[in-house]
């Protein structure tokens, strides 16, 4: 296996791209998670104008433009700024890194934190926080972000709203009017008790090493709700698509249909939908053998990727049994899916993978690496001795 992947420590944003193998990656943080339709068929035309047409759905609930042209960057800039979905520098994108829940109304508790979060995050500019750090604002009846990667959430428990360090059984009991003023003060709290030595941390792992919270959080239960899947909501369709990614084309098709939500499970919702027509690499149903595998870019699409990975992830699939998961990785950072997986392949050469059970993409395999080929022609490999 060759070197360690390059680990950047950072998250791309619209005036701080990332190179990859096919060009610039463009991340846009929708204000309050949401594009209306002006803004997805805007965004749609300068990833074809200035871009590949493809975009991706991240787990941070971000959209990500791919391809884009490095001589075309400062148009594509001036682009987004008419659309209003750009920063005024690149501190300010990388604070304002905010998850909302996509089932919020215009006027609920969510709506309102985030929209203060945002503003205070703007203003915050003394807060050097790391590159990856972000919160969560989940408030509705019961937290749908639970498992979405965040460092301080802000969600509803069984007596009211609470501040929760991620990591922690424990949260501040907060109200609508408090909640982004205290989020802004745990954030302080972990950079002043050390959570970010050069530059770099997250919540849950200062806490791991024993760092006491501050006076006033308390136990408070954990609750979750059901994971989502495609079909209708209470506030419209959620769609899928395969390994999150979507074209320029169906973009500006979904956009028809009404404004646009962004979630961190690599779906989007279509405001106020109740049906949804097929489109190329759509995924309706929630029985859709394609929502049981990750992969990500692969190569040539990612720098760090030692081989390809959606198609041997798109050919295994109808092989993934019911209720598990399979993580195709192109290196040990396992972008697509960070966390641990049922079943991980992880590339270590062109088309070669190790196997690895109930781990990351960074765990140590317990068989030989394996052949595209061979898991292709007998794909029960992934399952036996399980």
């Amino acid at each position: 296996m060759s070197g360690a992947p390059k680990t950047y420590g950072w998250c791309p944003g619209a005036l701080r791209p990332m190179m990859s193998g096919d060009g610039l990656v463009v991340r846009l943080r929708a204000p309050m998670g949401r594009l209306s339709p002006e803004q997805a068929r805007g965004v749609a035309d300068l990833s074809e104008s200035h871009g590949n047409g493809l975009l991706d759905l991240s787990t941070r609930a971000n959209l990500q433009m791919r391809g884009i042209r490095e001589e075309g960057h400062a148009a594509l800039l001036d682009g987004l700024r008419d659309l209003k979905l750009l920063d005024r520098d690149e501190a300010a994108e990388s604070r304002r890194n905010i998850m909302l829940t996509p089932f919020w109304s215009g006027g609920d508790s969510s709506a309102r934190i985030a929209r203060d979060l945002e503003k205070a995050l703007t203003r915050a500019t003394d807060l050097k926080l790391p590159g990856k750090f972000g919160f969560a604002v989940d408030c509705g009846p019961t937290p749908v972000l639970r498992d979405a990667a965040a460092d301080i959430r802000i969600e509803r428990g069984p007596s009211g709203l609470f501040l929760r360090p991620d990591g922690a059984a424990s949260g501040l009991p907060v109200c609508q009017e408090t909640a982004a003023t205290e989020a802004l003060k745990l954030a302080h709290w972990f950079l002043e008790t050390g959570g970010a030595p050069n530059g770099r941390g997250r919540m849950k792992a200062h806490l791991a090493k024993g760092t006491a919270l501050p006076q006033g959080y308390r136990e408070s239960p954990l609750g979750t709700g059901p994971h989502p899947a495609p079909g209708a909501t209470s506030r419209g369709y959620m769609v899928a698509f395969e390994f999150g990614q979507i074209s320029a084309s169906s973009l500006k098709q979904l956009a028809d249909q009404g404004a646009l939500r962004l979630t961190p499970w690599r779906m989007l919702l279509v405001e106020g939908a109740s049906q949804m027509a097929p489109l190329p690499g759509l995924i309706l149903e929630a029985t859709d053998p394609r929502l049981r595998v990750s992969a990500c870019t692969g190569a040539p699409g990612c720098l760090q990727a030692l081989s390809a990975t959606r198609d041997l992830a798109r050919d295994l699939a109808p092989h993934v049994p019911e209720g598990a998961h399979l993580h195709v990785s192109g290196c040990a950072k396992g972008c697509a899916h960070p966390g641990p997986a049922p079943l991980t392949l992880t590339a270590t050469g062109r088309d070669a993978f190790t196997l690895i059970r109930n781990g990351t993409a960074a765990d140590q395999p317990l068989e030989p690496p394996l052949s595209a080929r061979s898991l292709r022609t007998a794909p029960e490999r992934l399952t036996e001795g399980n």
